[in-house]
């Protein structure tokens, strides 16, 4: 199993930026691809950003050019940098993994979420 920790989140003004780690254990080495959800009350969870183990990144149209998705592999850890924050940034955003076993078994975990204010 793989065990994920979000932090980062808090209250922060509009203009401003935010840097969310999430932080993998457990069985770290057979995680395939990582991502950052968030969800809006009243929403359904989005998936934002995408990164493979290679390094590939991906990105919701919504958030192209302000959110930067990248991963630090010796420290197991995930960031996802929002820039020039808006208030429909606010969410709370939670940390996904993915792991391949063998037999192209696939298994999903996600963190607990940390939440975003954002304020003008």
């Amino acid at each position: 199993q793989v065990q994920l920790v979000e932090s980062g989140g808090g209250l922060v003004q509009t203009g401003g930026s935010l840097r969310l780690s999430c932080a993998a254990s457990g069985r770290t080495s057979i995680i395939d691809l990582m991502g950052w959800y968030r969800q809006t009350p009243g929403n359904q969870r989005e998936l934002v950003a995408t990164i493979t183990t290679g390094g590939s990144t991906n990105y919701a149209d919504s958030v192209k050019g302000r959110y930067t998705i990248s991963g630090d592999n010796a420290k197991k850890t995930m960031y996802l940098q929002i820039s020039s924050l808006k208030t429909e940034d606010t969410a709370v955003y939670t940390c996904y993994a993915r792991t391949l076993r063998p037999g192209a078994i696939y298994d999903n975990y996600w963190g607990q979420g940390t939440q975003v204010i954002v304020s003008s």
